[in-house]
């Protein structure tokens, strides 16, 4: 229903009604649909940076794996220190509680670990067993969220997890051994995300932080290494590879977070596997990493566990949204 607004003429002084166009016009659509369109590129495009990666880390060689993880810290504080500057938000790191910098201290902990992994994993040629732990990440932070939070599983929840735990065995047999560093990624990065929920930080605040409790060991870590490393060794070219760590890790997680205040979590969720099928088709076409056919039966299973997981979430969130007004 079109709207009306009462406006004294300048000519008889009598009151005129004048169409107000509604709210909820077709004519608003463009200015709704053009944040969210913002908002899913944002997304993809940090997810494809993330799934693309292991591209990036060959170029840092020969530095070694830990060399590299320290780097990737010290490097991310300077970046992250420069962007919380210019936007003005070294307040919010000093109003954090306590308690919330002990929270951000053991946040800080996993990401290391879960850094490092995933730099080993690339460096000795283990792509698509990385791949395999972000696949299973959300089964992960499901199964943390029963035991840690005391949260009730849905039946599709229940035979999603199922399965994966049937994947898993499949490629431990497969593999000769537990795929350590799949697991490994999905709980560490499970459990940030956890612990991450307590902290009163946006993603870039919270890089900051967690780059600062980190950094003093990072330093302390090249300073010990000194001639040991690469950084002055190497020329120009090589210490700018590193340094440009700090913008790998800075620069998707920063759009990420511009994304994801434009869009639905449901999509974001969506979004995620772009990383590690992107990561996993780097693995097997790129790296060429061997795939037997039990290999691929396992990775078949973890891709069934997901789609009935992500069917669920999806009913679910629709479940949830508000019914739409027509008028």
């Amino acid at each position: 229903m079109v709207g009306h607004s009462e406006q004294p003429t300048s000519q008889n002084g009598r009151r005129t009604v004048v169409p107000v166009p509604p709210l909820n016009s077709a004519s608003a659509a463009p200015a709704r649909t053009a944040p969210a369109s913002r908002g899913v590129a944002l997304g993809a495009g940090a997810y494809v940076i993330w799934g693309l990666v292991p591209a990036y880390w060959p170029f840092l060689q020969p530095a070694g794996s830990v060399e590299v993880l320290a780097h990737r810290i010290a490097w991310s504080l300077v970046v992250m220190a420069v962007i919380t500057t210019a936007l003005h938000r070294w307040s919010d790191l000093r109003r954090l509680s306590g308690r919330g910098w002990l929270m951000v201290t053991a946040a800080s902990v996993l990401i290391a670990v879960n850094w490092g992994v995933y730099i080993h994993a690339v460096n000795t040629r283990h792509v698509v067993e990385a791949a395999l732990g972000y696949f299973i990440n959300p089964l992960v932070s499901v199964l943390l969220g029963v035991f840690v939070l005391r949260e009730r599983l849905r039946v599709a929840q229940c035979a999603a997890l199922a399965v994966a735990v049937a994947a898993v065995v499949v490629l431990a047999v497969d593999y000769g051994r537990l795929p350590w560093i799949s697991l490994v990624l999905a709980g560490s990065f499970g459990l940030y995300g956890l612990l991450k929920k307590t902290v009163p930080l946006d993603a870039t605040a919270s890089l900051t932080a967690e780059s600062a409790v980190l950094a003093p060991v990072a330093a302390g870590y090249l300073l010990w290494l000194g001639p040991a490393g690469t950084f002055h060794d190497h020329g120009w070219g090589h210490a700018l590879w590193l340094a440009s760590a700090g913008l790998v890790t800075a620069v998707p997680l920063i759009m990420f977070g511009a994304g994801a205040r434009l869009v639905p979590l449901a999509t974001m969720g969506m979004l995620q596997y772009l990383a590690p099928v992107l990561q996993f088709a780097w693995g097997v076409f790129v790296a060429h990493e061997p795939m037997p056919a039990s290999r691929w039966i396992g990775f078949a299973l973890v891709w069934v566990a997901l789609v009935v997981f992500t069917a669920d979430a999806v009913r679910g969130s629709r479940r949830r949204l508000p019914v739409a007004d027509p008028a």
